[in-house]
């Protein structure tokens, strides 16, 4: 598959599908492939349009440095959000682009594993050199429990990148439906939740007891395993289609020898990975949280109303929460929150402990928080920012970003007072639903998220 390109001035021409879009430093209508140099950036979205529009609109600092040098927009339309998933991971591989931080912090991005076992375990990992630690057994199909235990190291096969991990887990968790594989770090002496649901083929059933004196059950089981990994494998590589023409072939010979019942179950695989492969939403899927064209409507109906709120005609797409906790000045902790579309994203959470000590002072924490926050200029700007508090905290969070021209509201708890733009507080009851509710939701996490690292720091504290 290949890039369709549009000038920078043709954004509106961009289609609003689910698909993979690339900033190119090429004038020409093509990409070389052999070039990497050519393709700046890569990226995926449930709404091609709106996404690219969002860099331009509110660009972070690594994003204005290739968006400068950016001369076309590429598009790959795509028919469902797994598929779109895998076509950025195959595209990024192949590409190599030069602002996929992927090539200078491997950290940023997610692989699936597959252990070179009898009976492999598959996994998500941040560090494509892993190498695992297992015992003997494990690796001669559990056949006696005579064998020494000796300790090996493995190297897993990895198959990505993959820039969104919310996403590449609920592609896994589809996936497991049609191709049982095992998680478990370490086989249990009996079968778990996993196998009850049908997910997992257990080999943990060999490990002990009857079913351990059977080789033929263990040899089908292990040869079960392998290829429901490669199959995994494959599918995020981007070879759907060579899985579904092995998955034909075998059905077909299990007719030809009258296998029906082997043949049926074939038969259900096929159609259940072309259902999941095809329309498939992912709920975390683009740290964008929409899931079709429905929810893109609603959005834009809440957005309307909060645009008028603030009185702004530029477009909200990332709003930013903030709250502090603390028991008397101790542990003192903050929180930002991310919404994208009006859906969290947890990718760009970030927690602060409070640096000033003394009495406690709420304010000044708050103001701290956004100091710091707004001090990485790697980290993308929101296009609206809430902060838990009331007039006194809302002047102090616009001391730290009057330059960045960032509308900034603020909600006091005690009587569900908004404060925005300098404006009379509105009773949060008075606003239309759709606000009501997600202002809530915001000032909520926020507060859930420092709570969280508040407790842990006191808990850390006892300890010691």
């Amino acid at each position: 598959m290949r890039f369709k390109f549009l000038t920078k001035e043709w954004l509106k021409k961009l289609p609003r599908n689910t698909g993979v879009y690339c900033f190119s430093a090429k004038n020409g209508s093509a990409v070389d492939g052999k070039n990497n140099k050519e393709i700046l950036y890569i990226g995926k979205a449930t709404n091609i349009q709106e996404r690219v529009k969002n860099h331009f609109s509110q660009p972070g600092f690594k994003e204005e440095i290739f968006l400068n040098k950016t001369r076309r927009i590429g598009f790959i339309k795509s028919d469902s959000e797994i598929e779109a998933l895998l076509l950025e991971a195959k595209l990024i591989r192949k590409y190599r682009p030069k602002y996929n931080i992927m090539w200078r912090d491997d950290k940023n991005y997610f692989f699936v594993a597959r252990t070179p076992e009898d009976f492999p375990q598959i996994f998500i990992t941040h560090q494509p050199q892993t190498r695992l630690q297992v015992t003997g057994n494990r690796l001669q199909s559990l056949k006696s429990r005579k064998l020494k235990p000796k300790i090996y190291h493995l190297t897993p096969k990895l198959v990505g990148p993959f820039v969104d991990g919310k996403a590449l887990k609920q592609t896994l968790k589809i996936l497991r439906k049609v191709f049982p594989f095992r998680s478990c770090k370490k086989l249990p002496n009996r079968p778990c939740l996993w196998y009850q649901l049908d997910r997992c083929l257990a080999p943990c059933t060999f490990k002990t007891g009857f079913a351990r004196q059977i080789p033929s059950a263990q040899n089908k089981i292990k040869n079960r395993s392998q290829k429901n990994a490669r199959n995994i494998f494959q599918v995020l590589k981007g070879e759907k289609n060579k899985v579904l023409k092995e998955l034909e072939k075998e059905m077909r010979t299990a007719a030809k020898f009258r296998e029906f019942e082997k043949a049926s179950d074939i038969r259900d695989k096929i159609f259940a990975l072309t259902k999941i492969i095809s329309h498939s939403r992912l709920p975390a899927f683009e740290n964008a949280g929409l899931s079709g064209q429905a929810k893109i409507f609603d959005w834009f109906k809440i957005q309307k109303e909060l645009k008028n709120l603030i009185r702004t005609n530029k477009e909200i797409f990332r709003i930013e929460a903030y709250d502090i906790s603390n028991i008397q000045g101790q542990e003192a902790t903050g929180s930002m929150v991310t919404f994208i579309n009006g859906k969290p994203d947890k990718n760009f959470y970030r927690k602060f402990k409070i640096k000033i000590s003394g009495k406690p002072n709420d304010v000044a924490m708050i103001k701290e928080i956004i100091k710091r926050r707004f001090g990485h200029k790697e980290w993308p700007f929101p296009d609206l920012v809430l902060i838990d508090g009331g007039i006194a905290q809302l002047h102090a969070a616009k001391s730290e970003i009057k330059n960045k021209k960032i509308p900034i509201m603020a909600l006091a708890k005690r009587k569900n007072e908004l404060f925005a733009e300098s404006r009379e507080p509105i009773f949060l009851k008075n606003l239309p639903r759709e606000i009501f509710n997600l202002v809530l939701q915001l000032r909520d996490e926020a507060h859930r998220f420092a709570l969280a690292y508040h407790l842990k720091l006191r808990k850390k504290r006892l300890i010691e």
